[in-house]
């Protein structure tokens, strides 16, 4: 069986392992108050030309997304993000099981636009019953989005100073964020974002990692951040793991350098692909190819190859998704071209 399900089915790059290995038997303190959490951070911050920036390591995407929104809000708001955004469609609605409620904005492959953003604010505070409604009260956005697609810097900054004209914190989910760091054609930086964002993550399961997202405020954290965190059950005692990883992923820019082997890979299928006559949905730049599978010849290849179900394009045709990594061969793509 071939493996195209998504971009973390593999366990961690072996540099990660090594690392655990060797730090194994060390005894440190708990809670990520060890001395590779605090070379992480450090890194991090370094990277991201953001000297101030306060850090925190979490498990996992959802809990990233849960704490951080439910902290960063009022309990009377909710968070914008586009109708297909991971956090309106694929949490089992985690961040309304906190209390907040998710409003959802027509997308553009997956990109919220500036336009509809402020169309969205303007009718809200233009209806004077506004004050009986749930208020808006942050801005999520992913990049790489769910389509695989990215945020110019220019759209980047048009959000950015609409959310500060209606002083609504603007949060970047990063999950995959090495490959849509180091795609062809991006001209954002992990310095932009620090720059534009009032909080992001930057990913680690998908990305070379165990587990383990690195949350980052460029500027502050809410107060009692990490006691949210706590609250939350998304606190480990062995914050180590996520320091010892993360330490690792920003040495020797290893976080960026692994990524270009999903972008490498997933370049190199959709071009066969295209030569063998298969229609793409759309065109996304990073490591997510979205093709349009007859229904019968989708059940053939689900025998031999796993691959994501995205949605219906028709009733005779499904759109599916195939996923590259940091450890995608070019071996899998030979077996996988064969069978297709």
């Amino acid at each position: 069986m071939l493996y195209f399900e998504n971009d973390y089915c593999e366990g961690a790059h072996p540099a990660i392992l090594q690392k655990l290995m060797d730090t194994n038997m060390e005894k440190l303190p708990g809670y990520g108050f060890d001395p590779y959490s605090d070379a992480a951070k450090e890194k991090i911050r370094k990277a991201c030309n953001c000297p101030e920036a306060e850090i925190y390591f979490l498990a996992g995407g959802t809990q990233a997304n849960a704490v951080v929104i439910s902290t960063v809000l009022n309990r009377f708001e909710g968070v914008i993000a586009a109708l297909t955004g991971h956090i309106n469609f694929h949490e089992a609605g985690a961040i309304e099981y906190t209390g907040h409620k998710v409003f959802g904005l027509p997308h553009q492959d997956g990109k919220i636009r500036s336009e509809d953003l402020q169309m969205y604010l303007q009718d809200f505070y233009a209806d004077k019953n506004h004050e009986h409604m749930a208020f808006p009260g942050m801005v999520y956005i992913s990049h790489p989005t769910e389509y695989g697609t990215l945020y110019t810097k220019q759209e980047l900054t048009d959000i950015s100073a609409l959310c500060a004209r209606y002083k609504l914190p603007l949060f970047l989910d990063g999950a995959r964020l090495g490959y849509g760091l180091v795609s062809e054609g991006t001209d954002v930086t992990l310095a932009d974002i620090a720059h534009y964002t009032d909080v992001f993550y930057i990913g680690g399961t998908k990305v070379g990692a165990l587990c383990g997202e690195a949350v980052v405020f460029p500027e502050k954290a809410p107060a009692h951040f990490m006691t949210m965190i706590k609250q939350q059950g998304a606190l480990p005692a062995k914050g180590r793991l996520m320091g010892i990883q993360f330490d690792t992923l920003f040495t020797d820019n290893l976080y960026l350098t692994i990524s270009r082997n999903a972008i490498t890979t997933a370049n190199l299928l959709k071009k066969a692909l295209q030569e063998k006559g298969y229609r793409l949905f759309l065109d996304s730049p990073t490591n997510q190819i979205f093709v349009v599978l007859e229904n019968r010849q989708m059940e053939r290849l689900g025998r031999s190859v796993k691959f994501g179900f995205w949605e219906k394009y028709n009733e005779a045709h499904t759109v599916v998704r195939f996923a590259t990594s940091w450890a995608t061969t070019e071996e899998e793509l030979r077996q996988l071209m064969e069978l297709l």
